[in-house]
């Protein structure tokens, strides 16, 4: 198979490789039913030591940044309580947490999570947390400019590997809404 977007000389269907993925994301995938096939969801084996962006692009080329999205997870307090969300923000841009997110989540104050909350929390590795297989019962905060890729290409819930997916199927996921000033560019 042909990744849809990149370089990538190891591209398949994420239903053929669930052994690749955590538990949380090869269970969301086993269970997609959105409109888009769960065979349109692609993983690309990539090397875990290139994971971050910025090595990333410049390994696979930086036409794949502007293709790209990462997934942060935010503490919102308010009121002496703490949860958790997930942003999808482009790679090129940064989450608004003290503008847009702290409004929609009605929060006090929101912080990115600590590595250790946001790993425990997730079950998946830090530096690989993807939308795909967050608890359903988080707010998954979508910018806009994500939906509306063709492909988008994001962690796979390992530092190790990479998920291709239709930006659409990202709307689709638990928990979802598309926020149009998520992201600062």
């Amino acid at each position: 198979m042909h990744a849809p977007i990149g370089p990538f000389d190891n591209a398949r269907p994420a239903p053929d490789c669930l052994d690749e993925l955590t538990r949380p994301v090869a269970d969301a995938v086993r269970s997609w039913r959105g409109t888009v096939p769960a065979g349109q969801i692609v993983y690309v084996d990539t090397d875990p030591a290139i994971a971050d962006t910025a090595a990333f692009v410049a390994h696979y080329g930086e036409d794949l940044l502007a293709a790209s999205a990462n997934c942060v997870i935010v503490a919102a307090r308010r009121g002496g309580e703490t949860s958790l969300a997930a942003c999808l923000i482009p790679s090129g841009g940064r989450a608004d947490v003290n503008g847009a997110v702290r409004r929609r989540l009605g929060a006090r104050k929101v912080s990115f999570a600590p590595m250790d909350t946001a790993v425990e929390r997730t079950g998946m590795e830090y530096g690989g947390i993807t939308p795909i297989g967050l608890p359903a019962d988080w707010p998954l905060l979508v910018d806009p400019a994500v939906a509306d890729l063709p492909y988008v290409l994001v962690g796979s819930g390992r530092r190790r590997g990479k998920l291709i997916a239709p930006g659409k199927l990202f709307a689709e996921l638990p928990g979802a809404e598309i926020v149009g000033d998520l992201s600062l560019r």
